[in-house]
């Protein structure tokens, strides 16, 4: 086969893994290793609704997505069936994208648990695409304790096949070299547009893989199908030039990290803070954004979580501006000799960079603004790990990653 035209990017799918039936088996161990059925009462197999999402153990019984509830009680009887909770769903759900826009800010929502990113611009920051695959990943099994799949690919169309390749909790990459050894044994349900219709007729034709498309010349694909022809000759070809539309405008940024084990020690849940300080710092100055409301989040080890915010007169974007709140914040709400599951540190109610600066301590102000700044060369030149600042030193069950 001959050498693709591809976009120089590197793109992910994030697909969440039988997400609403996942959130329920988390938060309900009796659900656990069971058929799980998110949807509409099916009363007994005369229910009118549909499912929403199923587990992985009622996909075993044939049970699926947008099935008639009638129909998978007749598949599975003995299954476990539960109203949609949007509100929960919602809640995690938010929960999973700021942690993606702590990788970056180029992320195209699909739904409520799936999103195109494009991670061209953070390599220097978080490694390679599937290294940051992988560690996106695992941010979202420790601090969720759900599982995700993800595709990494030079452009959507392949981003998404891949990440559906390997589920549950898969990662996928599709080389920008070996697109053609990739898309050649798939099937041409995978096909972007190629519904049943279509699938019958290229199957007339001979065509029942990707690899048997792709030998096809545009023209008799366009004599046989019309527009479409030169559309699934693109897809044969792993050509697909759209990019991750971005269109939402960013209300807050924050960061959070969730400990390996849960810490009781407050010097480290002060040096943590710090550390997330300086993320939220260096994400608002990279963006031109300064905020006024500073958050703090708290999880504690029975999963209870509290969130607390302070509104300053003028808009900040200092680091240590932002830690000294948070810092206030935490030692005013912190239950002292709980153990900490999760600390996150946020900020909202953005204003233009060239906004009003605080007036008090301006000399101080001044001083942090140029540590900021040679921080942040830093960073952009050699990577996060290059310098750290003294109050973060020594926060050794922290993973910036």
């Amino acid at each position: 086969m001959t050498h693709n035209t591809y976009t120089n990017r590197i793109i992910l799918h994030m697909d969440m893994d039988a997400f609403f039936a996942a959130v329920e088996q988390r938060d309900h161990p009796e659900y656990q290793g069971k058929p799980v059925i998110v949807g509409a009462d099916p009363k007994e197999g005369k229910g009118r609704g549909v499912v929403s999402t199923c587990s992985y153990e009622a996909r075993k019984f044939g049970v699926h997505s947008a099935m008639p509830i009638s129909q998978a009680y007749k598949l599975c009887p003995k299954g476990i069936y539960v109203w949609p909770n949007g509100r929960l769903y919602q809640q995690v759900s938010k929960e999973i994208f700021n942690l993606l826009y702590e990788f970056t800010d180029a992320i195209e929502p699909l739904s409520i648990d799936e999103a195109f990113m494009d991670v061209t611009g953070s390599v220097k920051l978080f490694g390679s695409g599937p290294e940051i695959a992988a560690k996106i990943k695992k941010r979202i099994k420790n601090e969720t304790r759900l599982t995700a799949s993800v595709g990494v690919a030079p452009n959507k169309y392949l981003a998404k096949i891949a990440s559906d390749l390997e589920k549950p909790d898969g990662l996928v990459l599709v080389d920008a070299d070996k697109i053609d050894e990739f898309l050649a044994p798939l099937d041409i349900s995978r096909l972007w547009g190629a519904g049943i219709k279509t699938q019958t007729v290229l199957k007339k034709m001979g065509i029942h893989t990707i690899g048997d498309l792709f030998n096809f010349p545009k023209e008799i694909l366009e004599k046989k199908l019309g527009k479409l022809g030169d559309h699934f000759y693109n897809l044969a070809h792993g050509i697909d030039t759209r990019r991750v539309e971005s269109d939402e405008v960013v209300k807050s940024i924050s960061n959070e990290h969730t400990f390996g084990q849960d810490v009781l020690d407050v010097n480290l849940l002060h040096k943590t803070i710090f550390q997330l300080s300086e993320k939220v710092g260096y994400r608002l100055r990279n963006k031109k954004l300064q905020g006024r409301t500073v958050h703090l989040k708290l999880r504690y080890d029975n999963f209870s979580t509290i969130t607390r915010n302070k509104t300053l007169n003028s808009a900040v974007d200092s680091t240590q501006m932002i830690y000294s709140v948070v810092k206030d914040l935490f030692n005013n709400n912190y239950q002292q000799g709980r153990k900490v599951r999760l600390v996150g540190v946020g900020i909202s109610g953005f204003m233009n960079e060239q906004g009003d600066q605080l007036s008090l301590f301006d000399n101080q102000i001044k001083k942090h603004d140029r540590i900021d700044q040679l921080q942040d060369a830093l960073t952009n030149r050699f990577g996060k790990r290059i310098i750290s600042r003294a109050e973060s030193m020594d926060s050794k069950n922290y993973d910036w990653d």
